[in-house]
């Protein structure tokens, strides 16, 4: 199990769903920072350090294809989830996707199969 302390970021336009995802996490024991579209959380970015990013493909301010080469290339060592309900497979996607509609608990597999990976990457290869 990851450290209960890490810090998430969730990027998503649709307020019930990213208040639902906060309080999902924060009863679950993360820290848990929130922002609607790319552009507030380029704020949160640069105030906090954050361990993972779970954010919306298609949001309408600095979202889709412009705010996944934003973290690719400025947030190389956050690791990122993706959720979309409209992501096709043909798609090229740098980072980990989950699929609209998710159950939260998938999520939080997801969330704590990354942090693990996280970690154990951290450590050198031999």
């Amino acid at each position: 199990m990851p450290d209960p302390k890490a810090v998430i970021l969730i990027v998503e336009d649709e307020d019930e769903l990213r208040l639902s995802l906060r309080n999902f996490l924060e009863r679950h024991g993360f820290e848990v920072q929130v922002a609607s579209e790319g552009v507030g959380a380029i704020k949160i970015l640069l105030d906090t350090s954050i361990d993972l990013i779970v954010t919306d493909y298609r949001m309408n301010l600095l979202g889709g294809d412009y705010w996944i080469r934003f973290l690719k290339r400025f947030c190389p060592d956050v690791r990122v989830l993706v959720t979309s309900g409209f992501l096709r497979s043909d798609v090229p996607m740098p980072f980990e996707v989950l699929l609209k509609p998710f159950d939260f608990k998938v999520l939080l597999e997801r969330i704590d199969s990354m942090l693990n990976s996280a970690l154990t990457s951290d450590s050198p290869i031999g």
